[in-house]
């Protein structure tokens, strides 16, 4: 990305390239039957909002989670399009997308993930830092974290919410 941003052509064609079957699988494990046509529209669509949007990436941050930021809008967009639109019979979680959203991925794919996501983590006051943690990606409760933060429940989720928040800002802001 580095290299594409300062206008090297091939190596921007080999990004786009490198991305495209990332890309593709991301939506594959997200769509359900009535929309799996639609995967390559999406890659086609999160290709094109990479390019229109690729001076707004930051390279002190995770390329792929700022490409996953683009994708998982675009597949938002594409669900809410589709709940309004001429499938609104089929039935569409969208009150509950984190199930739909959930990436089940190889390992390799994983570990990448991961160090990406401590990556974004360590830009964060190490109080936010460890309830993301804690509620996101261990899993605990709320009430849990509270407890073991000597925090409300209240000041936890406030912490979460503004941590997101900052972690969504050092993105661009989403897709």
């Amino acid at each position: 990305m580095l290299s594409a941003l300062d206008g090297d052509g091939p190596a921007y064609r080999a990004l786009l390239e490198a991305l495209t079957p990332r890309l593709r699988t991301y939506f594959q494990r997200r769509l359900f039957d009535g929309l799996a046509a639609q995967t390559d529209d999406l890659v086609q669509d999160t290709l094109l909002a990479i390019h229109n949007r690729r001076l707004t990436f930051d390279p002190a941050l995770p390329l792929l989670a700022w490409v996953h930021a683009i994708a998982r809008h675009k597949l938002i967009d594409t669900l809410r399009r589709e709940r309004r639109g001429a499938r609104a019979g089929l039935p569409l979680p969208l009150d509950d997308l984190a199930d739909l959203l959930a990436d089940p991925q190889p390992h390799a794919a994983q570990a990448e993930d991961r160090r990406d996501v401590e990556t974004l983590l360590a830009a964060l006051p190490a109080r936010s830092r460890d309830v993301i943690t804690k509620v996101r990606l261990e899993g605990k409760t709320l009430a849990e974290t509270a407890a073991e933060t000597g925090l409300s429940v209240a000041s936890v989720k406030v912490i979460i919410h503004r941590g997101l928040a900052a972690l969504k800002n050092r993105l661009g802001g989403g897709a």
